[in-house]
């Protein structure tokens, strides 16, 4: 199967593609990183623009309420901003479906998440686990759950695809099980040779971005370490920019 090197890679003619890591809950890095953006775009002579968000939008961070209700109204004013799936956002509506306190959202961060929508799962005892799931149900808004529900797995453009996880290596893009692209790690990452298009990728926290021949890695992990970081596609041109607290 034919390949790219990173370094021969293009985005699409007359766009800027700016692609987010995982936001984890902190609205305040995403506005941040949407001011970041709009200075960028304004120095460029490209025109037109895509923001694809590579999803995990809750869980862990103080705020994932605020930052489905940006992504929203983001998407709604223009439809160049674009929201993909991520596992955490996933989890988040099976666990309202049907909640279990061994679940994903409930053991990673789905406590800082409920707590966003103003309710305190209890881990106490059964019947108290049911009550706080049933008010964490109510209180979030049918909107939220039919965000969730919207989300893609993928987006492509140029020589350049986008998803959360990354791919099952040998499997042609438009091939690839929803699972690998939410949920892969290992083979993916240590996969060496080149793929079809440039893999742009979250999910895996790293100290720094990570730019490799074949994949690159924007999850800085936010949650942890108060770093956002985007990959800025302009043509020929590619680099990673972050924004973090305390910076302006």
């Amino acid at each position: 199967m034919a390949g790219i090197h990173f370094l021969d890679a293009k985005g699409p003619d007359g766009i800027v593609v700016y692609a987010v890591g995982d936001v984890h809950g902190h609205l305040d890095l995403l506005a941040r990183m949407h001011a970041a953006i709009a200075a960028d775009r304004a120095r460029r002579s490209a025109k037109d623009f895509r923001i694809i968000h590579l999803g995990d939008y809750v869980d862990r961070g103080p705020d994932s309420k605020g930052v489905i209700d940006f992504l929203i109204d983001a998407g709604k004013a223009d439809d160049r901003i674009l929201s993909l799936a991520g596992n955490h956002d996933l989890a988040m509506l099976d666990f309202l479906a049907d909640g279990s306190p061994q679940s994903l959202f409930a053991q990673y961060g789905g406590v800082q998440t409920a707590r966003s929508y103003g309710v305190e799962l209890d881990f106490t005892s059964d019947a108290g686990f049911s009550a706080s799931h049933r008010l964490l149900r109510e209180a979030v808004p049918p909107g939220h759950c039919d965000f969730l529900r919207s989300l893609g797995a993928t987006a492509s453009m140029g020589d350049f695809f986008f998803c959360h996880a990354g791919i099952r290596p040998g499997v042609p893009l438009d091939q690839q099980q929803a699972s690998d692209l939410i949920w892969i790690r290992g083979e993916f990452h240590r996969h060496a040779g080149l793929h079809p298009k440039i893999i742009v990728h979250g999910h895996t926290p790293t100290a720094e971005p990570e730019v490799m021949a074949n994949r690159v890695n924007i999850d800085t992990g936010a949650y942890a370490s108060g770093v956002l970081t985007a990959l800025v596609i302009d043509g020929a041109h590619k680099q990673t920019f972050s924004v973090e607290y305390g910076k302006v």
